[in-house]
């Protein structure tokens, strides 16, 4: 793992990403590719384009000033790192840059319908990866990756292939749990914490038992009991439209996260 993709923008949660983007930059020994998109907006009646090209034209002057103050920044920082300028849609130009990045930094904001807020990407840009997604809360300032680490553990494909991808940041915890709720359909949690071993990584088995409050909430206090940096899970086990329509803990996680989540399918 050596290549962050950083989503910038300048918005409340730019300051989040930033910081654990340059905290997993660092640990790994990698290099920072920050990504800065123009969101081009468009609205109902504008039929010559006259107010998107207004707006546009503002959000590339607000976007200049704030590569300027980055870039200054990271002058001083001791990580590696290049610049992209891009137009478009938010999680469009994320994904075209992410081909060959080994994570994806975004906030815990997930797109909802007649939100049109740019950054509400974590949803789309998870299904899409190819690699894990941390997801940011944004009054969390950095990642501990070098603490405590909660895996919340169901069983499913999704969690096992973020699991595998993220093994060499995994081995920089100082524990790691194997968190389950309930029994877990699919792969037990005994033969992850047996392939984690021959990673060098030996991870602890945490059962819960199913009670009353719902998997996320459970997960959630597990990962404050541990004082974990973060948590590993697989996104949308069920599939994004059934959990947007139904509920599901992918969504409920990134709505209650106090802590960063590292995602992916």
């Amino acid at each position: 793992m050596k290549t962050v993709l950083l989503l910038v923008h300048d918005d409340p949660g730019q300051e989040a990403r930033l910081q654990a983007a340059l905290d997993l930059t660092r640990a790994l020994g990698g290099r920072l590719r920050c990504v800065d998109v123009t969101p081009v907006i468009t609205f109902a009646g504008d039929y010559d384009g006259a107010a998107q090209g207004l707006i546009l034209a503002e959000e590339r002057k607000v976007e200049a000033a704030n590569r300027l103050a980055l870039e200054t920044r990271l002058a001083h920082e001791q990580t590696p790192w290049d610049w992209v300028d891009v137009t478009g849609e938010m999680a469009r130009c994320l994904m075209r840059e992410a081909g060959l990045a080994d994570l994806i930094v975004v906030n815990c904001k997930r797109d909802r319908l007649f939100d049109v807020e740019p950054r509400g990407v974590v949803s789309e840009v998870v299904i899409e990866a190819r690699c894990p997604v941390v997801a940011v809360p944004d009054n969390v300032r950095g990642i501990d990756v070098t603490g405590p680490v909660v895996i919340a553990w169901d069983g499913s494909s999704s969690v096992m292939a973020t699991l595998r991808a993220a093994t060499p940041l995994l081995r920089l915890a100082s524990e790691v749990g194997l968190v389950t709720v309930g029994d877990p359909e699919g792969v037990p949690a005994e033969a992850a914490a047996v392939y984690l071993s021959r990673h060098d990584i030996h991870a602890a088995l945490q059962p819960l038992t199913a009670k009353g409050a719902k998997p996320d909430a459970q997960i959630l206090e597990a990962c404050a009991a541990a004082g974990a940096g973060y948590c590993l899970m697989g996104a949308y086990g069920h599939g994004r439209r059934r959990e947007e329509l139904f509920g599901g803990v992918t969504r409920r996680m990134l709505d209650a996260a106090q802590l960063p989540l590292l995602l992916g399918r």
